[in-house]
């Protein structure tokens, strides 16, 4: 899978954070055993099967503490490796090798851990032509990059923040339905139309079946249908099938790896899943220097 191209320079102040909150005022153990002098050669392997998400932050990193490291990256990201696969070969200053070595990791480490868990989900629901959503249960500071992560696993990216899309959940209804009583879904949506840019996507939270009903008629673009049962999700698309255009399904809550496909059958469009990101583990990555340089 091809994930969104990176803009590395406006992530440039990332890396430095990262390598600044890891190096500090120095590597001590590295400044005191290597040789200023000294050079080094290693690849980046994997240690299990995945799909790579970071590589592509592999050389900007290095060249933050000496642009003479050479990266050369031998998978793409989005692309899949399997046990013992060098990933990436790395050449230069020994000093800036080791003390970027962890900070590389974490991401190679991180956003491949997602990627891979991304491409699990997506490769089970393929044959239904459902797409797999992220959310915004991400790692502060990190969204950006999680989300590149899922792209590069086959995954569908959802709204980015809440400036790029309309999402009208359960607790904004508490409040709607105050201001609008009897017809919370349709004044909350009337609303948002009238407040925001032509050709917003306007979406709804769904807990149930009427709010469904209430969702469609008010003519909601998509609708969040949050934590139904197999059964309540064939129902909400029968009732989404006799409009036109008809809304845009969204399934969400309790999604695992082993009901996903069942969720999928139901014939939602679309399947958010806040573990991509808030429970993807950390996939084993190593740096391993060559003894002879």
């Amino acid at each position: 899978m091809k994930p969104p191209k990176l803009d590395l320079e406006a992530l440039r102040p990332h890396l430095e954070a990262a390598l600044r909150e890891d190096i500090g005022t120095g590597d001590l153990t590295t400044n005191a055993i290597v040789p200023p002098d000294a050079v080094a050669a290693g690849r980046f392997v994997a240690r299990e099967e995945g799909v790579l998400a970071g590589g592509v932050l592999l050389a900007p990193l290095f060249a933050l503490l000496d642009e003479r490291v050479e990266v050369e990256v031998l998978k793409a990201d989005g692309e899949s490796f399997m046990p013992g696969q060098t990933l990436a070969r790395v050449h230069g200053p020994a000093r800036a090798i080791l003390s970027s070595e962890r900070v590389a990791l974490n991401f190679l480490q991180r956003l491949s851990g997602i990627a891979t868990l991304t491409n699990r989900f997506v490769k089970k629901v393929s044959a239904h032509g459902t797409k797999i959503l992220d959310t915004r249960k991400t790692t502060p500071a990190w969204r950006f990059l999680e989300k590149y992560a899922v792209a590069a696993g086959g995954g569908t990216n959802h709204r980015m923040g809440l400036y790029d899309q309309v999402l009208i959940k359960d607790n904004h209804l508490v409040l709607a339905a105050r201001r609008w009583p009897g017809r919370a879904i349709a004044g909350a949506i009337e609303a948002a139309r009238a407040a925001t840019p032509k050709g917003t996507r306007i979406e709804v939270e769904a807990d149930t079946l009427d709010q469904v009903r209430e969702a469609i008629e008010a003519g909601a673009d998509i609708i969040l249908l949050d934590n139904m049962t197999e059964q309540e999700l064939r129902r909400a698309v029968e009732l989404a099938a006799a409009r036109h255009p008809r809304p845009i399904l969204e399934a969400s809550g309790g999604v695992t790896e082993e009901n996903v496909e069942a969720i999928a059958r139901t014939g939602v469009d679309w399947i958010s899943v806040g573990a991509l990101t808030h429970s993807a583990r950390a996939l084993d990555i190593a740096l391993e220097l060559l003894a002879d340089e």
